[in-house]
């Protein structure tokens, strides 16, 4: 007897360790809400948060260049037409818009007809619309430069509603302004730790940003560059629910166990 005893409460602790298993895979993330602690964070330092940094032209950017002058034809004999950049995934149109411009070379130089070869790697669009229109000036009368990136792309990966590759409008870009277009994150992504991988010249950088956390806005990766990656992970209950089939294998095997329990119960 005492041995049938000491089996029944072996196999009540099993049964009850995978119950265990099963509950735990059922416990919700609390952690949900952004920025968390905004309301007992200092003023301060809101105030002293990372400032704007205008993005760098590189090599294999493409530009969207338009040189307006009093002539209206002969602008138009440099000028090619921009696209609008398109704020959904990898459509055509969005493919078009990558497409259409001015392709900074690998000595990092665009080459406009009649100016010439221009080198702007390494200058913001502010810098390079400047130098631009001093080298137009030397040919047109009076000329008025528009320059901007055609191909200001971030990819948003993960577990959000809507990952793909979006091209932007302009280069003043946050993480959450990328997270807005991508739909938001799912309720099984992870808000504490948003990776961010960045191409800086050729080398690979990373980042871990916490949406729970106002310390978001201290980091430089807080406004995106051209080409970054974000990357969600899921949480446990993402991947609790992908081991869904193993869940409900547990669960028939607890029942089975806490069957032969009872039928060995009974013959006490």
């Amino acid at each position: 007897m005492n041995k049938l005893n000491n089996v029944i409460k072996r196999m009540s602790k099993v049964v009850a360790l995978f119950m265990l298993a099963l509950t735990s895979s059922c416990v919700s993330n609390k952690k949900i809400a952004y920025f968390q602690d905004i309301q007992t964070v200092n003023q301060a330092k809101l105030d002293n948060a990372v400032a704007f940094t205008e993005p760098q032209i590189q090599a294999d950017d493409i530009l969207s260049i338009n040189i307006f002058t009093l002539n209206l034809q002969s602008g138009a004999v440099i000028n090619q037409a921009a696209a609008t950049p398109t704020l959904g995934g990898n459509t055509n149109a969005s493919l078009a818009a990558q497409n259409t411009g001015f392709l900074v070379d690998k000595n990092g130089e665009v080459e406009l007809s009649l100016i010439g070869k221009v080198k702007v790697a390494g200058l913001t669009t502010y810098q390079a619309r400047e130098l631009i229109r001093e080298k137009a000036a030397e040919v047109y009368k009076q000329p008025n430069v528009q320059l901007r990136f055609a191909n200001f792309k971030v990819s948003v990966l993960g577990e959000v509603n809507a990952p793909s590759a979006y091209t932007l409008p302009n280069e003043k870009v946050s993480i959450l302004d990328a997270l807005s277009l991508a739909g938001d994150l799912t309720i099984y992504g992870r808000r504490d730790n948003i990776l961010i991988v960045r191409d800086n010249n050729g080398k690979k950088e990373f980042a871990r940003l916490d949406l729970n956390s106002s310390d978001i806005f201290n980091s430089a990766f807080y406004y995106l560059k051209q080409n970054d990656v974000i990357y969600v992970e899921p949480n446990k209950r993402k991947v609790s629910a992908s081991n869904s089939a193993q869940i409900q294998t547990i669960g028939v095997i607890a029942s089975v166990v806490s069957v032969i329990v009872l039928a060995i119960s009974s013959f006490k």
